[in-house]
């Protein structure tokens, strides 16, 4: 129900449709990865308003904090009505993101990449943007959205233009596009720019993590204490790190390496830190299937918020989200394309 759902979103052309996701039931979102959040028991609520919370993070890399203690302000139960990007300027800053994290410029056209269960969302953007063409990857659980007609990738530069922030795609545009003698006159009055700014209050995030984010659950068994750890972490993983200071400096964590893969991840570290990233995305929607994955982690957190984590219904539905998430995980693992 829950997918059907999301399907729903990107169905016509118009960007101020919406819907309330506080009740999705999906299983969507992701496990498996390597950063984590260990969450300890609730010790006292302040007149409905704010709790404080023993947590404590390590990660599989030995990367790990010392025990601290967390007074904050309550997630509420009801996010806000789901809207998509209502104007140029917000939907440039979710296209910048999304074509930072799958897009690519290349000879002739621009690309964007998208797992199979993200089709509608592709077909979306191509109705917003009023150019492109969705088609299925051979072999792969894979779509892409492509645009060769010259407008259509003008359209596309001038809404992400100051807004992108990966060199790769500044490259990519200066090499393939800007020099082409159908660009001439476009060229002319356009200054290419990128985003250098630490703020992320805009769409970008959201953008960039519906290419490259994760939403993830872990429950540990203690076996000394006999108790169930609720592990909650919002992941970014990327060949570069200087993105993923950006997103380090706005929610707190820390970014890892991994030298078999030569690649870096960022994760949260702390309950605050997924109270921060909550903070952000129910301002700042996704639009993909991680749009669930997002709505299953969020209850996640308000079960540990509320202390039901603790209670056998609480851990049985912690656990069946945890199982949700992880079905999702083995689906997307299949979804590989190459973009930077």
């Amino acid at each position: 129900p829950g997918l059907s759902l999301l399907m729903l979103l990107f169905a016509g052309t118009t960007c101020n449709d919406s819907f309330s996701y506080s009740h999705l039931n999906s299983s969507l979102s992701y496990s498996n990865l390597n950063g984590r959040v260990k969450v300890l028991n609730p010790l006292s609520q302040s007149a409905g308003k704010s709790r404080t919370f023993t947590s404590s993070a390590c990660t599989s890399e030995t990367l790990c904090n010392k025990i601290t203690t967390e007074n904050l302000t309550l997630v509420s139960e009801h996010p806000k009505t789901h809207v998509k990007p209502m104007n140029d300027t917000e939907f440039g800053h979710y296209l910048a993101g999304l074509i930072d994290g799958d897009g690519h410029f290349s000879q002739g056209k621009m690309s964007i990449s998208f797992h199979l269960l993200d089709q509608s969302l592709a077909y979306y953007l191509k109705a917003r943007l009023g150019y492109g063409t969705v088609s299925k990857v051979k072999d792969k659980n894979a779509v892409t959205l492509a645009i060769s007609k010259k407008e259509g990738i003008q359209k596309v530069i001038t809404l992400i233009n100051g807004k992108f922030r990966t060199y790769s795609k500044l490259e990519q545009i200066n090499k393939y596009h800007l020099p082409r003698k159908c660009f001439e006159e476009f060229g002319k009055t356009l200054k290419l720019s990128l985003n250098e700014s630490a703020d992320l209050e805009n769409h970008w995030l959201a953008g960039f993590s519906d290419a490259d984010a994760s939403f993830q659950i872990k429950l540990v068994k203690r076996t000394a204490s006999n108790r169930i750890e609720a592990r909650l972490n919002f992941q970014v993983d990327q060949k570069r790190d200087y993105l993923l200071q950006l997103i380090r400096d706005k929610f707190g964590g820390y970014i890892g390496y991994r030298k078999s893969q030569d690649t870096y991840y960022y994760g949260s570290t702390s309950f605050g830190g997924a109270k921060k990233v909550i903070s952000y995305f129910d301002n700042y929607h996704l639009m993909s299937t991680k749009l669930i994955s997002y709505a299953r982690w969020r209850r996640a957190y308000l079960l540990i918020q509320e202390g039901k984590h603790l209670t056998p219904e609480g851990k049985d539905k912690l656990a069946e989200l945890k199982l949700s998430n992880a079905r999702l995980e083995e689906i997307r693992k299949t979804y590989n394309l190459e973009n930077d």
